[in-house]
């Protein structure tokens, strides 16, 4: 146990690579990079529209400005140290402290992202169900205490679960088993007794992804109950395009996330991990500014505007 003892400083830990070829390494690591650089430059694009164009200052708009900066700071925890660990063939260290802040903003961000999607949907529940009531209901006041309940219990539940995790005693210098510092594979190095953090992660996925999804379930349930009432075919189709957007946003980043910390820590794959892990860290930051720009009429037509100015400047 004298190993186990050891201060945090003398604790570094290393990531496993993909592939132990250099060419597929180097393969991969273009590939993060030009997902990453998409991610970003994608979602600052829709932060930015959002912001200098006035005809976008609306709740919608507001909750995905929101989403747009919480898929910017996501990426960028995970994404840097990454890239640096596949191009130097996983020999890239990190130490305890800074595994632990890694893992901290991880959480944080993709448990307020997830909150904030069942805002998005409650958002849509009361435009398409209450549409009378939408700017009395969906007041300024209330958006900003949802986005800030977001991010607040996203906090919490992140420095919980962190500090839980980092008082565990770690060995020696380890590899873990993923691309960065995620709780299963870090818990995994740990020399003692897991049960009761492993217990605490599913507490906390329960809070952060079942109960999210529940209630957008049961809001696009009104939702599209409502739409179906609709005598216009018109207005039928641009409620089902502003909600289609936005459930596949959620279908990706609930699907992937779901296979991990929703099943049973005893039947956890690395290898299964690693795939699935690539998705909601990289490929979903992509791919949302590019399905809620193709979805989204106001903001085709913003961006379309903004280019305009810029090539006329």
């Amino acid at each position: 146990m004298e190993d186990a003892n050891q201060t945090g400083m003398m604790i570094h830990f290393h990531f496993r690579p993909f592939s132990k070829l250099p060419e597929v390494q180097m393969l991969i690591f273009v590939a993060f990079l030009i997902m990453y650089l998409v991610s970003v430059s994608g979602n600052i694009s829709i932060l930015l529209l959002i912001w200098t164009h006035r005809s976008l200052h609306t709740p919608m708009y507001f909750f995905l400005a929101n989403l747009a900066a919480l898929e910017t700071c996501y990426s960028s925890t995970i994404a840097p140290l990454t890239l640096a660990s596949t191009l130097s063939m996983g020999r890239t260290l990190i130490s305890l402290a800074g595994c632990g802040a890694q893992m901290f903003f991880f959480i944080f961000l993709g448990s307020a992202d997830c909150i904030l999607l069942a805002v998005m949907a409650y958002d849509r529940f009361v435009a398409i169900c209450h549409p009378l009531r939408y700017s009395l209901m969906m007041s300024w006041r209330l958006c900003a205490q949802l986005a800030l309940g977001s991010l607040v219990l996203g906090f919490i539940l992140a420095m919980q679960l962190t500090v839980l995790i980092f008082r565990l005693p770690f060995c020696s210098s380890k590899e873990i088993g993923m691309f960065y510092c995620d709780v299963l594979p870090v818990m995994r190095l740990a020399c003692a007794d897991t049960r009761v953090h492993e217990a605490t992660l599913f507490v906390v996925s329960v809070a952060v992804l079942t109960l999210p999804f529940l209630l957008i379930t049961l809001s696009y349930v009104f939702i599209v109950a409502a739409i179906l009432k609709m005598r216009s075919a018109e207005g039928r189709r641009k409620a089902f395009s502003t909600c289609s957007s936005h459930m596949t946003v959620v279908l990706l980043q609930y699907g992937g996330t779901s296979l991990i910390y929703l099943c049973p820590s005893s039947s956890y794959s690395p290898e299964r991990g690693q795939v699935v892990s690539v998705v909601y860290t990289f490929i979903t930051p992509m791919l949302n500014p590019l399905i809620y720009s193709m979805r989204s009429r106001d903001l085709k037509d913003a961006l379309k505007r903004a280019v305009v100015r810029f090539l006329s400047s």
